[in-house]
């Protein structure tokens, strides 16, 4: 064997005991529960659900009270979309403003919550469909602060976020999904944030105060959608465009419905789906809400 190759395995078989290693120390700190910890996808809305006291605020506050207190959390967002497949493994992940034309208040949010370097390679680890990529730069943007920090307001829980690789079809997201479930048996709180229905060219602006306006497009979808998942149809879900003629206007890019599809993937046996902050917005989004276990 040339000197240049056995320097190259033996680097690399060195990378692979380091990552193995801290895969064992991140695991091995954490005693397997005695219940699974739940799964959630969260419809997230407007950034200014960060900072109102509202139905929807008010809610994603009493789950945080409702389901035990995670030793983490790891969330897919909508809003981080990237060419393969990523998570954040910073000690400090920054607070991200990624949106315009909103109050400075909302612009002057931090939230200081910790990263962890070692769930990211244990994450890293457990994935085989693809190679994660930790990612040093990102942090947590609005579909993932704007919730957890009425969840966890004191910002003492390590926060992650996985990214979307948007050049992959929804199934890749669905498979790929699975390889995480023994997070949720570790303590790690799984979710997805997004929106079912999601379309912000059709919004109605004008129609922001009043609660009960919904296009019969939207409505007609958000109920289909809440039909596959307690019956537990998830290739119809995947299939999304196939349910209805008005998934096209429901979901005219699927950024924000991937990661429902992260949420169904860690969907377990003995999962029943529950549902909160069930509405239209605008008429062209739904908070819908669904929590797993």
């Amino acid at each position: 064997m040339k000197r240049k190759d056995f320097i190259g395995k033996l680097i690399g078989g060195a990378a692979a005991m380091i990552s193995l290693q801290s895969f064992r120390n991140f695991t091995d700190g954490l005693n397997e529960q005695d219940t699974t910890m739940p799964v959630l996808f969260v419809g997230h809305g407007s950034p200014m659900n960060g900072i109102e006291d509202n139905a929807f605020s008010q809610r994603w506050a009493q789950m945080g009270k409702e389901i035990p207190t995670p030793a983490a959390v790891l969330v897919i967002s909508a809003h981080w979309l990237t060419r393969g497949t990523h998570i954040t493994a910073m000690e400090h992940p920054k607070t991200i403003h990624d949106f315009g034309g909103f109050p400075p208040e909302l612009h002057a949010v931090q939230y200081p919550a910790p990263g962890s370097p070692e769930l990211a390679a244990a994450t890293q680890q457990l994935i085989t469909k693809t190679h994660v990529g930790l990612d040093h730069d990102w942090g947590l943007d609005h579909g993932t602060w704007t919730i957890v920090r009425h969840m966890y307001p004191n910002a003492n829980i390590p926060v992650l976020q996985l990214s979307i690789d948007y050049h992959q079809p929804p199934a890749y997201h669905y498979e790929l999904a699975k390889e995480l479930a023994a997070l949720r048996k570790k303590g790690v709180l799984i979710m997805g944030s997004g929106n079912m229905v999601h379309n912000l060219r059709m919004a109605a602006w004008d129609k922001m105060d009043t609660p009960e306006f919904a296009f019969d497009w939207s409505v007609e979808m958000n109920e289909l959608f809440k039909k596959n998942i307690i019956e537990g149809n998830h290739q119809a879900l995947i299939h999304y465009e196939q349910l209805s003629k008005s998934a096209k206007l429901a979901i005219p890019t699927p950024d924000h419905y991937y990661p429902l599809l992260y949420t169904l993937g860690l969907q377990g046996a003995k999962d029943q789906p529950v549902f909160f902050n069930d509405k239209v917005v605008m008429g062209s989004f739904t908070m819908t809400s669904v929590r797993m276990g």
